[in-house]
């Protein structure tokens, strides 16, 4: 995505228009030159590409354009390395001993440096040259990696990923998101459903299947402390809302007006023919760090439990639950696992009034240590659960423990 200072948008009244690029030849061209570009620059350093990057911007009007094609490409296509004979800080310190010991001058420099690419070549057994010495000293700073791979991409793929990069950048301080998703394949709810709990965000779910849902997102800026990182995670679930067939959404915005430094409030609106394109792969996306690190361990216990990932949408009147994982034995029984983070009161409160409404008495809820229930208001006396305490991990031994 795009950082801040390479957004374009515009205002009409409280509406927020974004700058969107037509998929035109004039842009077409400007796509593939630089495309070109970076071409050109495989096996250059990063410092060599944004100079060629310069020459290219030139002084037109439209370098925020440019620049925000080539932050593209470089974030999301381009591999650079650090390419040195020795891990860079090893190797000055090295190389900084060394030329301690001689009065400093060119010569003893070249000395210096030819004197270590010798007894590099004899520990590594292959021949370093004095020129890879001296390049690979600072070779850890970003202007001297080295692009050693670009997976170009056809013109009209960045100039999609730009558009969807703009319009992404406007949830990046929404307060609120409300997002419509009509009657649709429950195979993409489900997925949906998925990118919400991967990117952690906190949503409420109103609806069934065969009448569509209403989902109601916080904004970083509804939260306590207005979290930049909060509202990229927002922005990070537009591409999986792509795959979805039929949907519309609002957004109210928080933006800062600089000269008088004052909030605005503005509005955003979005549907499903708005002609944007995804990147997102419409397969199973990863779990987030706390699911993986617990399926992971459950692949390493000895157990006759089977841990499934794929679980189906679990109705409750009003809304939808989806749960992380169920767990399954040979002899018929199977439990489902819902696993509770950190996230705020309101969340909490919702989150518990759906585990009541659902009367499952084949719900485990495993719940951090780290939430504040009392101050949420939330008692656990009456929830038809079972419940698992964690701190930084959950243990599969642990939920086996309330099962047994």
């Amino acid at each position: 995505m795009l950082p801040t200072e390479l957004l374009s948008h515009r205002q009409n009244g409280e509406e927020i228009i974004p700058k969107r690029l037509k998929i035109d030849d004039k842009n077409l061209a400007l796509a593939n030159e630089l495309i070109s570009c970076f071409q050109a620059a495989m096996g250059k350093t990063q410092g060599e590409l944004e100079r060629l990057l310069s020459d290219l911007e030139g002084d037109a009007t439209d370098y925020r354009v440019k620049r925000g094609l080539a932050y593209i490409l470089k974030s999301s296509f381009c591999t650079f390395e650090v390419v040195s004979p020795l891990e860079p800080q090893i190797l000055r310190e090295r190389v900084f001993a060394l030329a301690a010991k001689s009065v400093p001058s060119h010569e003893s420099t070249q000395v210096t440096l030819s004197k270590v690419a010798d007894e590099l070549s004899q520990e590594l057994e292959r021949e370093i040259l004095l020129e890879q010495v001296r390049s690979g000293l600072y070779a850890d700073l970003a202007e001297n990696k080295i692009l050693t791979a670009f997976d170009a991409p056809p013109a009209v793929d960045l100039l999609n990923r730009y558009n969807l990069s703009q319009v992404q950048g406007i949830f990046y301080k929404a307060s609120q998101l409300v997002l419509n998703a009509h009657r649709n394949v429950p195979g993409e709810y489900k997925l949906l459903f998925r990118y919400l709990k991967l990117f952690q965000l906190m949503a409420y779910i109103e609806g069934d299947a065969d009448h569509g849902f209403t989902i109601t997102v916080d904004g970083p800026t509804s939260l306590f402390n207005p979290s930049t990182r909060y509202g990229l995670a927002i922005a990070k679930l537009i591409p999986a809302l792509l795959h979805v067939t039929k949907w519309s959404l609002s957004a109210i915005l928080q933006t800062r007006d600089v000269y008088t430094d004052t909030w605005k409030t503005g509005r955003f609106t979005l549907n499903s023919e708005c002609g944007l394109v995804s990147h997102y792969s419409k397969g199973k996306p990863y779990d987030s760090m706390l699911e993986a690190s617990f399926a992971d361990k459950w692949d390493a216990l000895k157990t006759d439990w089977v841990l499934e990932r794929e679980v189906d949408l679990v109705p409750i009147p009003g809304s939808v639950m989806i749960p992380d994982f169920r767990l399954v034995h040979p002899d018929g029984r199977d439990f489902l696992l819902e696993i509770v983070g950190y996230w705020r009161p309101e969340y909490l409160q919702k989150k518990f009034s759906q585990v009541r409404r659902a009367g499952r008495d084949d719900l485990i809820l495993a719940i951090s240590e780290r939430l504040n229930l009392e101050k949420a208001g939330v008692k656990l006396n009456d929830v038809p659960a079972r419940i698992v305490w964690f701190k930084d991990k959950l243990l599969p031994k642990a939920v086996l423990a309330v099962i047994d």
